[in-house]
């Protein structure tokens, strides 16, 4: 990913509430379901890490980002934001070149 799609997917998340929270259980199985299928109905997601969660953020996004086969776009914060593009026949998000 570049850094021009990096930000245009910055600029997207900046207007998105997160959909997903992770808790003090940290990233559970179910969890990352929960992730995988908003990354496959949305591709551009937003998770809020909640302040009982002991790990960190950027950690978690490191994890989630692999268990799904999904891109880090940003963390800031407890804000982590994952990107994964559609199938070739149903992109939601068409990224710069």
């Amino acid at each position: 990913m570049t850094s021009k799609q990096r930000a245009y997917l910055k600029s997207l998340a900046m207007t998105m509430d997160p959909i997903l929270q992770i808790g003090k259980s940290s990233l559970t199985p179910e969890n990352t379901a929960a992730i995988d299928e908003a990354l496959a109905a949305r591709e551009l997601i937003k998770i809020h890490v909640l302040q009982n969660c002991l790990d960190d953020p950027k950690a978690l996004a490191q994890i989630a980002a692999e268990r799904t086969h999904s891109e880090v776009v940003q963390v800031i914060g407890k804000k982590i934001v994952l990107y994964r593009a559609g199938k070739d026949d149903k992109k939601k998000i068409v990224l710069p070149k």
